[in-house]
């Protein structure tokens, strides 16, 4: 017999220990998975505002539906902690986004009762439209949840999904948890919409009227009834956006509030036949007040107090490149009243929150929209504005057709500025900017460029803002620069021209990005064995600094490229070229140091790039290798 003293939390392992509980027990699972959320995130660090606006919803989810039969697709998966520690995960809870540890995210490979990975918005209706067709087509059963936020609603795929399920007419429930957020404050037209919706009086009028009553009305009385309901919302609101793509619209209801959710849930699961949408008000942070007050209301945090929301803070010796970056790019748009920027729904996280505040009405967030965001840019251009398009290299890889259709054939002077290039640590696989260099280098008359440094970043900044001639891109990466002193002014660079930074013999390392401090410690390493590199900086993938490749290779045994990237990047684009040139008939070894061709789980940055084999001690070996030397012995 269960001890009445025992936790709530303690008696849940999986969901279906959830269908033995009673409601008033449901109420005290969701305190304490909210205070287990807040307490595991404390260790880890992590996305806590989203997850503890869903504390409710997903108690009543799991209570009410039989997963993982029936399936819960979580849109981006910001708020999938709950989740995790009701569906067995909760012993490895404080090893979320660790090296070995549970992913941030949620990932089929982790849990049965993670059906459908994500980490980029707006595709999980998309996703459980799938599984309901699977479904109805003899493959899975069960019924097929697509959990989503109201600023993940405002990009098309989300549209596009609706409108395909409203065509279909099949089973479908999508929960839409509306919390006026997503990682920033959301913008646009969805967003107003929906803040009327709610806010409208006589809706709330209406939905107190008929709070839960149909359902529980004779037969031949529910019908007689549903058609009252529906004039009185027609004549009260000319019907709703989700109604008109053919969903049945339930709610606005108090996401918070185990007692409407429950029987709103249970009702639904019992009657619906074609695809349903409710709309679950929800408050991002609920039920912890650090998040609350905060202005991104705990999206992101470090490690942290929880008796006081204080978060532990990195010892800082440099500037974050994504500051350096906006701070340059205010410094050029003080002086050309042309240039303009533009975010896909992270103002904070580009750094463009810095020049919104000086620059107001020349900056853009559009939302989670970067297919729009890409083209918006595009037509700015054609304008005869100065764009530049901030989007972290995982989110580019959203508006690849508009990069190429609509920006790269027209040759419009879009300036691409791609944070978080390369490997990113604790977001794991889904983020990682892996693939920027070789899906922008292969279009004609593309610009590509890549900061070795952060004041490297500062001139290239400025080389994007004075390049008129088409689509120019340069990429940085998350974190801190390496600490080189900075410039007062950026200076544009001469376009496709490199550096060399140390003069050697036999083996040439030629970097593209900022692997050039893992070279130059290579490099350091190497000379105290007796061999003294080359090492220089390319700057540019595209065009490639053809005089400063031919030399290095021409006056070394041996030349080798590294770069934060997949193959088919700047080293494939070097090989190209020497293998036009004829350089290969002449005996030269060369390699290519990439990315490998696998997704690398979650851990911190250094340890990513030690499994991808890129660190400086790696350098070194494929250097002696390379070189035919298996040990060199060190000078004394």
């Amino acid at each position: 017999m269960t001890n009445p003293k025992t936790p709530t939390l303690d008696r849940v392992t999986i969901p279906a220990d959830m269908k033995r509980l009673t409601d008033r027990e449901l109420h005290q699972l969701a305190d304490e998975l909210r205070a287990e959320t807040i307490s595991a995130v404390s260790v880890t660090g992590g996305h806590l505002g989203a997850g503890l606006g869903v504390v409710e919803l997903t108690v009543a989810l799991h209570a009410v539906f039989d997963t993982p039969k029936d399936k819960i697709v979580w849109d981006v998966g910001h708020q999938c902690y709950p989740h995790k520690i009701l569906t067995g995960r909760r012993d490895r809870i404080r090893t979320l986004r660790t090296e070995g540890g549970l992913s941030g995210f949620t990932k089929r490979s982790e849990s049965p009762y993670d059906p459908f990975g994500a980490a980029h918005s707006s595709t999980s209706i998309s996703a459980s439209l799938g599984f309901a067709a699977a479904r109805d087509l003899g493959g899975q059963p069960g019924d097929a949840i697509a959990v989503i936020g109201d600023g993940s609603m405002s990009a098309g795929m989300a549209f596009e999904a609706m409108n395909n399920a409203g065509h279909l007419g099949k089973r479908l429930f999508v929960i839409l948890n509306d919390n006026e957020m997503s990682i920033a404050p959301p913008v646009g037209a969805l967003s107003a919409y929906l803040s009327r919706l709610y806010g409208d009086a006589r809706f709330h009028e209406l939905k107190t009227a008929a709070k839960g009553a149909v359902g529980f009305l004779p037969g031949p009385l529910q019908e007689g009834a549903r058609r009252a309901k529906e004039m009185l919302k027609s004549m009260t609101f000319g019907g709703t956006l989700f109604e008109e793509l053919g969903f049945t619209y339930v709610g606005p209801v108090d996401g918070h509030d185990l007692d409407a959710l429950l029987p709103v849930l249970r009702t639904l699961k019992a009657r619906a036949t074609g695809p349903v949408l409710i709309h679950a008000i929800t408050k991002k942070g609920k039920g912890y007040a650090p998040a609350e007050r905060a202005s991104d209301k705990g999206h992101a945090t470090a490690k942290f107090d929880v008796l006081t929301g204080e978060q532990a803070k990195a010892k800082s010796n440099a500037p974050s490149y994504t500051k350096v970056f906006a701070q340059s790019l205010v410094s050029e748009a003080e002086r050309d009243d042309k240039i303009v920027a533009v975010t896909a729904a992270m103002p904070d996280g580009t750094g463009l929150n810095l020049f919104a505040e000086r620059f107001k009405d020349r900056c853009f967030d559009v939302g989670i929209a970067e297919q729009h965001a890409v083209t918006f840019s595009a037509g700015m251009a054609a304008g005869g504005l100065k764009p530049f398009c901030a989007l972290y290299s995982t989110f580019l890889q959203r508006g690849y057709d508009q990069v190429v259709h609509d920006v790269a054939i027209q040759r419009l002077p879009v300036r691409f500025a791609i944070d978080r290039a390369g490997l990113v640590g604790a977001d794991g696989a889904t983020h990682a900017g892996s693939f920027d260099i070789a899906f922008l280098a292969n279009l004609p008359d593309f610009v590509v460029m890549a900061a070795a440094d952060e004041a490297e970043l500062v001139h290239m900044v400025a080389t994007a803002a004075a390049h008129d001639a088409g689509p120019i891109a340069f990429r940085f990466p998350r974190g801190e620069g390496v600490g080189v002193e900075m410039p007062g002014r950026g200076i544009p660079l001469e376009i496709g021209k490199g550096r060399v930074i140390r003069e050697g013999s036999r083996v040439a390392l030629l970097s593209f990005g900022t692997r050039l401090a893992e070279v130059s410690k290579a490099a350091e390493a190497l000379a105290a064995r007796g061999i003294s590199p080359t090492v220089a900086d390319a700057r540019f993938a595209k065009p490639l600094d053809r005089d400063l490749i031919l030399n290095l290779a021409r006056n070394h045994e041996c030349l080798i490229t590294i770069e934060e990237g997949a193959v088919g990047g700047f080293g494939s684009h070097v090989a190209q070229l020497l293998a036009d040139e004829g350089v290969f008939d002449h005996g030269l070894k060369y390699r290519s140091m990439v990315l490998p061709d696998t997704f690398i789980d979650q851990a911190s940055p250094e340890a990513m790039y030690r499994i991808a084999g890129m660190d400086a001690a790696q350098i070194e070996t494929k250097v002696l290798a390379t070189l035919g030397v298996a040990v060199v012995p060190k000078r004394a």
